[in-house]
């Protein structure tokens, strides 16, 4: 087992969930999504689905001052700072594959914390989408950009840097060249680091 804690950004329909998943499996560590969500629901007492909803929203906006009463902070900080306090504990039960929420941000003091982000031409995407994702018929490439855009704004917002910047990971995978060639790269990325004695820069 590798003493490591991988982040996966991810644009929409790129495969990132999926090669996370592999990753994690083939590694022998810890594979974190959705479960974020249900740790910081018991956390903070919000629904799942709102929360899920709050993942792609900043903290401006008419919408969200609905729910300011009786509140310290808007919903959307505190849905953020409640899932970054999941994923630090989460990170510091060893080692894992964390999917999205800024994981990259929130634990980039962690040593021993590989930044991974998986991006992939529109046309693959937009075939992931449709046969793993099972959207719908229409307009399955604007719908691509709008969760691009959203996670891009969600991201912006909470870290004051630039979704997808090659600079904030330490490396960036084309998953055009098919899942299992993309968990071969992390993986080889990953098992390199283990080995060396240092960390990323």
């Amino acid at each position: 087992m590798c003493d490591v804690i991988v982040t996966i950004a991810r644009e929409y329909g790129s495969g990132g969930r999926l090669i996370g998943r592999e990753l994690a499996r083939d590694l022998g560590i810890s594979f974190y999504d959705k479960e974020i969500i249900a740790l910081a629901s018991k956390e903070c007492g919000l629904h799942e689905d709102f929360i899920q909803t709050m993942e792609q929203k900043n903290a401006s906006g008419f919408f969200y001052n609905l729910y300011m009463h009786n509140r310290e902070l808007p919903i959307p900080e505190q849905v953020f700072l409640t899932q970054s306090n999941v994923i630090k504990a989460l990170a510091g039960k060893g080692p894992c594959v964390i999917i999205g929420r800024c994981a990259d941000y929130v634990l980039a003091d962690v040593k021993n914390c590989i930044r991974v982000f998986i991006y992939a031409p529109i046309e693959t995407r937009v075939r992931t989408a449709r046969d793993e994702y099972h959207e719908g018929e229409g307009d399955i490439e604007g719908y691509i950009r709008k969760q691009d855009k959203g996670r891009a704004s969600y991201y912006n917002f909470f870290t004051q840097q630039k979704w997808g910047r090659a600079q904030n990971y330490h490396l960036c995978v084309d998953s055009s060249i098919g899942m299992a060639a993309s968990v071969r790269v992390i993986k080889n990325y990953v098992l390199e680091f283990s080995g060396a004695e240092g960390s990323p820069a």
